[in-house]
């Protein structure tokens, strides 16, 4: 994709504020950055300096990318606000960054991350699977990190609480570049309802 593109791919990455005890997770969100700026996309995510997030904002703002931040006031010292993003939005509560998140994006990606990391992925999934929106959502199961989450959610399928069809709305692959293009690809340039309705 062109980065002079008047309406660029923007992704949306839920991921840790921590590192995570492997370098590898460190490695994968570089490498999610660094896709982003070098196929012309642009990034949306939770605005913090450290861990995952920073190095997935700074990798894409390596690459070229244009990188908006989303952070409540109440986290701007907890997770350190990225003061070298593009866009930098304070705002007041979770459900705003969120929201504004979600409105920004064309795709959403989970990289590996904590418990607010897993209630962003399900928001989202649930969403899609109530036809809030009609953007593609996708998990990096990078070193098998979701395999006993993956595990779980075959035992809610098998136990007649989550169908298939909705499994299949969550594109899930070990490797970023693989899903990164798929992500791409089946984005779409319109939702059938506003997120407003949330």
């Amino acid at each position: 994709m062109n980065p002079l593109d008047h309406n660029p791919f923007t992704l949306c990455v839920y991921c840790g504020s921590k590192p995570g005890q492997n370098p590898a997770y460190m490695a994968l969100a570089r490498e999610v950055g660094h896709w982003i700026g070098e196929n012309g996309a642009r990034l949306v995510y939770g605005g913090g300096h450290h861990g995952l997030m920073g190095a997935v904002a700074d990798a894409a703002l390596e690459a070229g990318a244009h990188v908006t931040g989303v952070i409540p006031q109440a986290l701007v010292e907890m997770e350190a606000a990225h003061q070298g993003c593009s866009e930098l939005h304070v705002v007041a509560n979770m459900h705003e960054r969120k929201h504004l998140m979600a409105e920004r994006a064309d795709a959403f990606l989970a990289l590996p991350g904590g418990i607010g990391t897993f209630e962003e992925l399900f928001e989202v999934w649930a969403w899609r699977q109530l036809g809030y929106h009609g953007k593609p959502v996708g998990l990096l199961n990078s070193g098998g990190y979701y395999d006993g989450l993956l595990a779980f959610l075959q035992t809610t399928v098998r136990e007649g609480f989550v169908g298939d069809w909705q499994m299949g709305l969550l594109q899930v692959a070990d490797s970023a570049a693989g899903l990164l293009p798929a992500l791409r690809q089946a984005a779409r340039p319109a939702t059938p309802a506003s997120l407003d309705q949330i």
